[in-house]
């Protein structure tokens, strides 16, 4: 096979490609026109996507792939939530690039032996992909690349607003603490323009491809994936969402007109539309952490020239492009404490019982309740919510923090790998820049303050219709005849004296070196 070299790309070409006689960027010697693979993984999207700009802009045809990882484990293999919005993100991709007259192949397998099969299958000279920075795909990706070395395998950044590699302190180590993390990163906002969405995207026929495939490689469908639950409450949850490249770029258009101003307010109080949502739609890359960036900064130059609302809005991209950091430089953290001490923390025994109660929002305690109902519904949950749930299992019930970590990416449709693992550890006071042990979210008190009148609570916990509002929080405390009557359950534990337990088994940890 005759090796060529192009200004921006590199190529595959296809024997039953027909002869183009006009010359491109990336011309090659041979009539046959070229072609550029582009593997999309979690940058669902077509504007502000590196790897198939930089694949269109070098080569006379692309053919877009999605692979399905089926190696337990992966990224891909999260939960029931995200794999459901991901068999309606990858319709949504699939029909734009129907409209621009390109299409989505779709293979399932082991990227890692389907890859370098294809590349060969095809006489591949390059493939396109964008970065991923979690543990699992890191290791995966080096894998690859090795195995594609004589493909000449390309990846470039697009999940991220910077990478992790080049967000160092002065002295070369990782940043453990996100205050000066975000005065480093702040004086680079809002970073490089996002690129233009391209509007044709030039793609062989379908017939050409499968006769070139070689066995055992073959296409299947979206559906074939099998991504859709089997579970009546996933299939439920997709109502309260709208999936895909447009709908990303509308919500986040919406919330900057109607609620950015007051967001960093608004965004504690969860009966309030008053957070972006986006967070899904980041996680499968429907959106550019770039775009989103430069919509809020619109013409304005740095962060100085932010209002309050853009600001705190800004600082919470930059702490999601934390958590990935984290995850980068301590990769075990997505499982183990970083915090070591924690090693030792003296767990609750035979706690199923009280978790079980903690997943369906059956632990007699208001917000808690609301906020595990919600998102068994909506597959989503607000983030002051996701704080008090979290301390209530990690310091009320003394349950591992592992548990909600698990069961938030069995049912979050953002579980993001990243996010997810530092805000448990950041809960349990055993990550990087965490909450220290001692600040217990009191459920009743956190309930008052974000949710005076009770709406949220009642919105998800109709049990408490008929309370008065003042025990709204804290029914246990009704006279005993109405407590009674209520079809609620009683509190799992009693919180003072729960409190006091945590703090103890935390001494006892406190001197372990």
């Amino acid at each position: 096979m005759v090796r060529q070299h192009y200004q921006i790309g590199i190529v595959i070409r296809l024997k039953d490609s027909v002869p183009r006689i006009s010359s491109t960027a990336c011309d090659p010697v041979e009539s046959a026109l070229s072609l550029a693979l582009v593997w999309f993984r979690q940058d669902l999207r077509i504007s502000d996507n590196p790897a198939l700009l930089a694949a269109l802009e070098g080569c006379d045809e692309i053919l877009p792939i999605y692979i399905q990882d089926s190696r337990i484990g992966t990224v891909g293999q999260i939960g029931e939530a995200t794999q459901t919005w991901l068999h309606h993100s990858l319709q949504s991709l699939q029909a734009t690039l129907e409209s621009l007259g390109s299409r989505l192949t779709v293979l399932e397998g082991d990227p890692l032996t389907l890859l370098p099969a294809l590349a060969k299958s095809l006489s591949v000279d390059g493939v396109f992909w964008n970065r991923s920075y979690d543990p699992v795909t890191l290791d995966r990706d080096k894998e690859i690349k090795t195995a594609l070395a004589d493909f000449n395998p390309q990846s470039f950044l697009s999940t991220l607003l910077f990478e992790p590699v080049k967000t160092l302190k002065a002295d070369g180590t990782p940043y453990r603490v996100f205050t000066p993390y975000w005065k480093n990163l702040m004086e680079s906002l809002p970073g490089d323009v996002p690129l233009a969405a391209p509007k044709k995207l030039p793609t062989p026929a379908i017939e050409i491809v499968e006769k070139t495939l070689k066995k055992p490689i073959k296409i299947v469908s979206i559906d074939d994936l099998g991504l859709l639950p089997t579970l009546s409450w996933a299939r439920h949850m997709m109502s309260h969402w709208s999936v895909g490249e447009k709908a990303a770029q509308a919500q986040f258009k919406s919330f900057l007109k109607t609620a950015v101003k007051h967001y960093k307010n608004d965004r504690d109080v969860p009966s309030l539309a008053g957070t972006s949502r986006m967070s899904p739609h980041l996680h499968f890359g429907e959106i550019s952490p770039r775009q989103i960036v430069h919509l809020v900064f619109a013409k304005r130059r740095n962060v100085m020239s932010l209002n309050v609302g853009e600001e705190t809005f800004v600082k919470e991209m930059v702490w999601r492009e934390f958590a990935h950091n984290l995850i980068y430089q301590f990769p075990h953290t997505v499982s183990q404490p970083l915090d070591q001490r924690y090693e030792h923390f003296p767990w609750a025994k035979n706690y199923a019982s009280n978790l079980k109660a903690w997943q369906t929002g059956n632990t007699g305690v208001p917000i808690v309740d609301a906020g595990m109902r919600e998102l068994y519904a909506t597959g989503w949950m607000h983030n002051r919510v996701r704080m008090v749930v979290a301390s209530f299992l990690i310091k009320n019930l003394l349950i591992p923090w592992q548990e909600g970590e698990k069961w938030f990416r069995h049912t979050l449709v953002d579980a993001d790998v990243a996010s997810n693992a530092m805000g448990w550890q950041w809960a349990a006071g055993s990550g990087a820049d965490a909450a220290p042990f001692f600040r217990i979210f009191n459920p009743v008190l956190q309930g008052e303050r974000f949710d005076k009148e009770g709406d949220y609570v009642l919105r998800w916990v109709p049990e408490l219709a008929e309370v008065p509002r003042k025990f709204i929080h804290k029914p246990w405390e009704l006279p005993e005849a109405t407590r009674s009557e209520l079809n609620y359950p009683a509190p799992l534990v009693d919180l003072k004296l729960s409190r006091q337990a945590a703090l103890d088994a935390f001494t006892s940890i406190k001197t372990v070196k």
